[in-house]
């Protein structure tokens, strides 16, 4: 497979779960503004901390205004929701003959809609722009699941959706310790990631908070939990890798850096994970960006796209 192919289906995976994590992300602190006005400079501030963008500098005061302005509407910025929904559609167009012809009518569509959907939220509220996201995004890798062959191609595109699925499932959990006691609860985390019926089925009772971090970390059967993604994007660089077979270790340096997270995750265990839970997350979202720049060198050396961490 082309290098060029190869890295817009990676991108396609990555902009499209971006996009969708963004949009619950989003969602929460929009909650939380709404049930408690008193926080919004705080909620503002915490959200740009956690998804690494700057504070604008000539705002002395942070609204909500500003995050959706950046965070969700902005098309040149491909960490905002509608910046990524652009670039995933970009990378589609670029890679058209390897992908499904229903794959890029919904990214395709995605992309015509968006204005229509943004004078709506301004009409109607943020949060229904933030359910359309989510749809449109799970309607985009529902069509990918079910229409690419599982080639290269295929690993390509799911790789780069679980390790951004990583990142973000971090940034997610991120919310709970950068907000404190003010923070989203683990049950309205839970509800962000669509855990939460899952977690009630496998726990069989109310949330707590030992359980629920647990869920979201180490489960190894649901899909958003970071153990479960990282072993799939550790997966798909072995079947990438026909190298991998060998006697010694591995010579993927991805694969490297992110069996290192997976297996901190694994073997730490949720009391220790808890006990310093802003530094272990980070230590992982590290992982997944060098794991991406390794990839870039190896796969597509050509460019390498990094997200675009604060100060950057």
């Amino acid at each position: 497979m082309l290098s060029r192919i190869a890295e817009s289906l990676f991108w396609i995976g990555r902009y499209l779960e971006r996009a969708d994590d963004t949009a619950r992300i989003l969602d929460i602190y929009l909650q939380q503004v709404l049930e408690d006005a008193a926080v919004e400079q705080m909620a503002c501030r915490a959200m740009f901390d956690v998804m690494g963008r700057l504070i604008p500098e000539d705002d002395s005061e942070v609204g909500v205004s500003q995050v959706l302005q950046l965070l969700a509407y902005d098309r040149k910025a491909p960490s905002s929701i509608t910046g990524a929904l652009v670039a995933a559609r970009l990378n589609a167009r670029s890679a058209r003959d390897s992908v499904s012809s229903e794959m890029w009518e919904a990214l395709n569509l995605t992309f015509l809609d968006l204005n229509e959907q943004r004078r709506r939220a301004e009409r109607v509220g943020a949060h229904r722009f933030f359910q359309w996201v989510r749809e449109r995004s799970s309607l985009a890798s529902g069509v990918a699941d079910s229409t690419m062959s599982r080639d290269e191609g295929w690993l390509f595109f799911d790789l780069g959706r679980n390790i951004e699925r990583v990142d973000m499932t971090a940034r997610l959990i991120t919310t709970r310790a950068a907000g404190g006691s003010s923070g989203p609860s683990w049950t309205t985390l839970l509800r962000a990631c669509g855990a939460n019926e899952a977690y009630l089925r496998t726990y069989r009772g109310r949330v707590a908070d030992r359980t629920a971090a647990e869920f979201l970390l180490l489960d190894r059967l649901f899909p958003r939990s970071m153990f479960f993604a990282l072993s799939r994007a550790e997966e798909c660089i072995s079947l990438l890798d026909r190298s991998a077979q060998g006697r010694v270790g591995t010579e993927d340096a991805a694969r490297r850096y992110l069996g290192r997270a997976r297996t901190g995750l694994e073997f730490r265990g949720v009391e220790e994970m808890l006990s310093d839970l802003p530094g272990h997350l980070e230590s992982i979202q590290s992982a997944c960006a060098v794991a991406t720049s390794a990839l870039g060198t190896r796969y597509f050396p050509h460019a390498v796209i990094e997200w675009v961490g604060k100060g950057a």
